[in-house]
């Protein structure tokens, strides 16, 4: 089982492992460690969209290792940069699931694959023996609420939804309401994707928060934040925006196996400092997956 998941995610991670981080074996051959061999991790570090940042810390890093332990073969650097990539990211986090019912709010951009997201979540959750219920709160796109809708239905999950065009505070209240009378575990709220630039939509989600707050004090539990991993650094300026104006407790990083910029994980990780709970490596509801930190840096290196 554990071979399948390793193999699932070394296919997945293909297009970044052939835009950059694959890369990293082929030019460490069996010369001496340079400066040539620096520069050329550090456009590499650089092309898989760590960010300017991270590039730096890493290799820093390795060069006081390479010092320390007295390397001189390039080579020998592969297992450090390994190491030191595993270090940059955190340990899985178990998700607090023991209110009743935990209301987690989904937020993210336009296109971020947020409402596909929300269903395929809703069904991992299923699978784990919790009631689930999908709110469809993304209110200004009559297609959304379809999408959920179909979703819900293929799934065999509950789901709320409003009019289209009404007000999606009103939606988040009325399934929390009903998930309090009909005893859910899970309220799986989908909000409107929304520009990170514009004001009024950011305001409007601080509404939806306190709305959600009101229907039931201490909600929400968890607000997830999804980006789409083929935006590359573009993702950090959302994330930023969403962070400030809700309490964002972690990252779904979906399209991860569309993605050449797999190297983003690293830079949410250190800019952001918050978790990645699951990546999407497929159109597949089951391609929903939680973060595997260890099949992530083998799968990108090809190790």
């Amino acid at each position: 089982m554990a071979e399948n998941i390793f193999t699932k995610w070394k296919d997945s991670l293909d297009r970044t492992r052939k835009a950059s981080f694959g890369r990293i074996a082929s030019f460490l051959g069996t010369s001496e460690i340079n400066n040539d061999t620096w520069d050329d991790l550090e456009a590499l570090l650089l092309q898989a969209d760590l960010g300017v940042e991270t590039t730096q810390s890493v290799l820093e890093s390795l060069k006081k290792s390479v010092i320390t332990e007295g390397l001189t073969r390039s080579e020998e650097l592969l297992k450090l940069i390994e190491q030191e990539l595993l270090s940059r990211l955190t340990p899985p986090i178990e998700m607090d699931l023991t209110q009743q019912p935990t209301v987690i709010l989904l937020v993210g951009v336009n296109g971020s694959g947020k409402t596909t997201t929300a269903a395929k979540l809703g069904k991992l959750f299923s699978l784990s023996g919790k009631k689930v219920l999908l709110a469809a709160a993304d209110t200004y796109r009559a297609a959304a609420i379809d999408q959920l809708q179909v979703w819900a239905d293929r799934l065999n999950l509950a789901i709320i939804a409003g009019q289209p065009d009404s007000d999606p505070g009103a939606v988040a209240f009325d399934a929390i309401q009903s998930a309090l009378a009909r005893k859910f575990d899970i309220v799986l709220v989908d909000t409107a994707g929304r520009l990170h630039t514009r004001y009024n939509l950011m305001e409007e989600l601080k509404k939806i928060y306190r709305v959600v707050g009101k229907a039931l004090p201490g909600a929400p539990h968890l607000v997830l934040l999804v980006l789409d991993a083929t935006t590359g650094q573009n993702a950090l300026l959302q994330a930023k925006a969403f962070q400030s104006a809700v309490k964002v407790n972690g990252v779904i990083l979906s399209k991860l196996d569309s993605s050449a910029h797999g190297g983003m994980a690293f830079a949410i990780q250190k800019e952001l400092g918050l978790p990645i709970f699951y990546a999407g490596l497929g159109e597949k509801p089951e391609d929903l997956t939680p973060f595997d930190r260890e099949a992530f840096v083998k799968g990108i290196l090809n190790q």
